[in-house]
């Protein structure tokens, strides 16, 4: 890492910047990533061989650590995803149909997606419990702290997550379901 006044220099912005580097992530992430978050932008800059083309160094302090937040972000989404498939052997789909990989990553990619939206209709503070536990893997305790709640609310908020997005894609499973009597009543309503 080169020393002088490129780091030094980058080095008093980092500071001066710190706390508005925070915030700009602060609606990314969970609040206990943060600070590893902006730290890692600092290193990210510091590791930068020739400082001096950065143009704008507030700008790139700026830029690295939003891009780190949706690096962040984009691992979680992958770590749900990997729990939807667990879910997926739970309930029992079809075990002849995940045999076909391209069907397998669409049909994965469509339950994440039902996925998010039963979680956007959960209630605010369900939601956030929720993705908490689910997403980010907080403990019962750190979700209670990080909400200021109680545990037995926050393992309430869990249950009823759990509940409501199951019962949302199931509702969706019924509601998409392929019907010959229900392809035919809607021609009927057609005629009429």
């Amino acid at each position: 890492m080169p020393k002088g006044p490129e780091t030094s220099g980058i080095s008093k912005l980092y500071e001066s910047l710190r706390a508005r580097l925070a915030r700009s992530v602060a609606g990314i992430v969970p609040p206990r990533e943060i600070e590893d978050i902006v730290q890692e932008a600092y290193v990210r800059v510091c590791q930068v061989e020739e400082q001096s083309d950065i143009r704008s160094p507030r700008s790139y302090l700026f830029r690295t650590v939003r891009n780190l937040a949706l690096d962040h972000v984009k691992s979680a989404e992958s770590r749900l995803t990997d729990g939807l498939e667990d879910c997926d052997q739970i309930t029992g789909h079809d075990a002849a149909r995940l045999t076909d990989e391209t069907f397998q990553q669409a049909a994965s990619n469509e339950e994440f997606a039902l996925f998010c939206d039963a979680v956007r209709h959960l209630p605010v503070q369900c939601r956030r419990a929720f993705v908490l536990k689910k997403v980010y893997g907080y403990t019962q305790r750190e979700i209670a702290v990080e909400l200021g709640i109680s545990d037995s609310t926050v393992e309430k908020h869990i249950a009823l997550g759990i509940k409501r997005c199951m019962h949302f894609m199931k509702k969706f499973d019924r509601d998409h379901e392929p019907s010959s009597r229900g392809s035919s009543r809607q021609g009927a309503d057609r005629r009429l």
